[in-house]
């Protein structure tokens, strides 16, 4: 009984001494946005200060934040229901109507995320300018849904390989067509998955800096765009730089506490019988 609550005590411990340390970059992050320019470089770093609100008026001041944020909710929604409109039939298919060749298929997919962005960036950029798509929602939209399609294809096929055959060949019986399996079937007996499967793609979504910086210039820069805009030439302004980061990540840190219940849930659907 003792070594049990010991090991429940470590346990717990360790637990909370790694949340610590993931969270500490963001904490002082947060905490240097509330400085000077100086006391944010100040050697050793300052943990008592003054607050300020400076950096914050000045970068509200220096650009338009709502602007980038509507950016970034655009193309994470967007690019998100995309993928998912093209990943659940390709799933169901993939889970219900396997071929010799799904197995391969699906390594392929998911063997694409190992190819750096940067090898293709040359050839994506000059498809994106030959067909007017640089400097645009819908472009960031479709590439963002690109590189998000491969893991969304991945998590639905584990989660529609979870519900028993037997259910939808009850849906045949009773003259249920595909579109029906799925729609009244599939989906509401999977939408835990489903749901998790989404915002997954929404945190990628938003947090994707490379397409961002190399396909848009102003009109559709996203919120990753609106932090680099911070580094110039001459240098970092880190208490500036650091209060644009708060009110970037703000939204999809706020999110994903307000759903973490939910992709929990989804992401360990199945997982027990």
């Amino acid at each position: 009984m003792h070594s049990s609550i010991t090991k429940k005590l470590a346990i717990t411990l360790l637990a909370w001494a790694i949340a610590l340390v993931v969270f500490f970059p963001i904490f002082w992050m947060i905490l240097t946005g509330f400085k000077t320019e100086g006391e944010a470089v100040a050697t050793p770093p300052s943990l008592f200060f003054e607050p300020t609100l400076s950096g914050y008026h000045e970068v509200m001041a220096r650009a338009d934040y709502v602007k980038f944020a509507i950016n970034s909710v655009v193309v994470s929604l967007g690019s998100t229901l995309l993928a998912l409109l093209i990943a659940v039939p390709a799933a169901y298919s993939m889970a219900f109507l396997p071929t010799p060749r799904t197995r391969g298929t699906l390594l392929w997919m998911l063997s694409t995320k190992m190819l750096p962005p940067v090898g293709v960036l040359m050839p994506v950029y000059l498809l994106f300018r030959d067909m007017g798509l640089l400097d645009s929602l819908s472009g960031l939209i479709v590439i963002y849904m690109l590189m998000n399609l491969p893991i969304v294809v991945w998590m639905l096929y584990t989660f529609f390989k979870d519900v028993p055959k037997d259910i939808l060949e009850a849906g045949r019986m009773d003259g249920a067509g595909t579109l029906q399996e799925v729609l009244y079937l599939l989906v509401p007996l999977t939408l835990p998955g489903i749901a998790s499967t989404g915002l997954l793609s929404v945190i990628l979504s938003w947090n994707e800096a490379f397409w961002s910086l190399n396909l848009t210039t102003s009109s559709a820069a996203p919120l990753t765009a609106f932090i680099a805009s911070f580094s110039s030439p001459e240098g970092l302004f880190w208490a500036k730089l650091s209060a644009a980061s708060t009110m970037a990540i703000a939204p999809i840190l706020i999110l994903g506490w307000m759903t973490q219940k939910q992709m929990v849930r989804g992401l360990t659907f199945g997982a027990v019988k």
